[in-house]
């Protein structure tokens, strides 16, 4: 709070957002502005919705807050920007950027929203720095939609591998030294996303479907079928990094392959999973000749986003917003972004002074937040209050219980 709060206009506002973090650090098990302002002790939700909504301060000088903190304190050696999105599930259609759409925490179409996000990943740790909401063209192509979720008018349709490279513009823009990007294949197979970060100079490991070719020796050849050519001597076994359960250990290969017009050296990794046989190809890339362990370090590292996504969803409430505008949006996932990076950059510090112990796993993120909440956070509220809450709520259920039975008894 001592960082942020020069960034609100008022007092009252640097107020309520300490609240709102604090709220979203907490046990609840439902994070929205009714249950966090309850346990803020505020009279109703309406000051977390101002926060939310009207009061006058910029996301955009908090995500610069975010970045330096997490920077701060998890170190710039081999660091790598690692962009994913995730969807949050929704009902209705007013909400910004919602429609039925594909995303992944659901494994299938669902009323969605998508956003795209970068994740910041060093040895030490990683946390999210950065998002970018996806607007499928049913919002883009209807101004009038756009214009009523408070979209400015100058947001047009952009893929979630443009999405991306805006993302990353806007870290190296911040002066954010990242020597690596990965993702999944959405962001591999595209060729756009693959020349912006080789003519920054940017390494990359990417994922790529086996379908895609690559040139080698002049001709052009599948990543499966290259896959076939590789001699079972070329293969290493190499750990991709530490998992929950251990060391993940695969074998993996590396065939150089020719890209046009772009510089610096590039591969097609391949990893193998020798107790399934099951294959993954990455289109890789270095302004500098690296060693395969070092490419196989950074496919590794993609991971990362996806435990961000659980842990901010899970422990911050990233996925819970109510909001229903852009600007709504924008706040809800700075602020959680915010906060689910402070659990992990001081869990990272608690890490560097305790005493190692073999009898012990390291200190998690999960474990410091349990600390944290009873050491710290846990609420004393009177029971006074929590009647006060009670009856609030139910007379607003009851409010809207009869404007709802207004509209329908009017006559059409």
């Amino acid at each position: 709070m001592d960082t942020i709060a020069p960034r609100f206009a008022r007092h009252d506002a640097a107020r309520n957002a300490g609240a709102f973090l604090l709220s979203v650090l907490s046990a609840l098990e439902t994070k929205n502005c009714w249950t966090m302002a309850e346990m803020a002790g505020h009279a109703s939700p309406d000051r977390l919705q101002h926060l939310l909504s009207r009061a006058k301060w910029e996301a955009d000088d908090l995500r610069e807050d975010l970045q330096r903190m997490v920077i701060d304190g998890l170190g710039v050696e081999h660091a790598v920007l690692v962009v994913d999105e995730t969807g949050d599930l929704k009902k209705g259609t007013n909400t910004v950027g919602v429609q039925r759409q594909y995303t992944g925490t659901a494994g299938r179409i669902e009323n969605s929203q998508v956003a795209v996000y970068l994740t910041y990943a060093t040895r030490s740790g990683h946390a999210l720095i950065d998002r970018a909401l996806y607007l499928p063209r049913s919002w883009t192509d209807d101004p009038d939609r756009c214009a009523a979720a408070k979209v400015p008018a100058d947001v047009g349709f952009a893929t979630k591998p443009e999405l991306a490279a805006q993302l990353i513009a806007r870290a190296l823009t911040a002066g954010i030294a990242a020597e690596w990007v990965a993702g999944d294949e959405v962001y591999g197979d595209d060729p756009k996303l693959r020349s912006m970060l080789a003519a920054n100079k940017i390494g990359y490991v990417l994922t790529v479907g086996c379908h895609r070719q690559v040139i080698v020796d002049d001709y052009y050849i599948r990543a499966d079928d290259l896959a076939d050519t590789v001699p079972e001597r070329a293969w290493k076994r190499l750990s991709a990094g530490d998992g929950a359960k251990g060391q993940r250990w695969y074998s993996w290969a590396r065939v150089r392959v020719y890209e046009p017009d772009l510089p610096g050296h590039h591969w097609m990794l391949i990893r193998r999973n020798d107790t399934t046989g099951e294959l993954a190809y990455y289109r890789c890339h270095h302004p500098r000749q690296v060693s395969l362990a070092a490419l196989v370090a950074v496919a590794g590292r993609r991971w990362t986003v996806e435990e961000s996504f659980q842990s901010s969803k899970g422990l911050t409430g990233l996925d819970q917003h109510q909001v229903r505008t852009w600007t709504s949006w924008h706040r809800w996932t700075i602020l959680v972004m915010l906060a689910h990076a402070f659990l992990t950059v001081t869990t990272v510090a608690e890490r560097a002074r305790e005493t190692p112990d073999a009898t012990l796993i390291r200190l998690s993120v999960n474990e410091f937040r349990r600390l944290l909440i009873a050491l710290i956070l846990t609420p004393l509220h009177a029971s006074t209050r929590l009647l006060d809450w009670s009856r609030w709520r139910r007379q607003h259920q009851q409010r809207a219980r009869q404007c709802h039975q207004n509209r329908r008894s009017k006559p059409h």
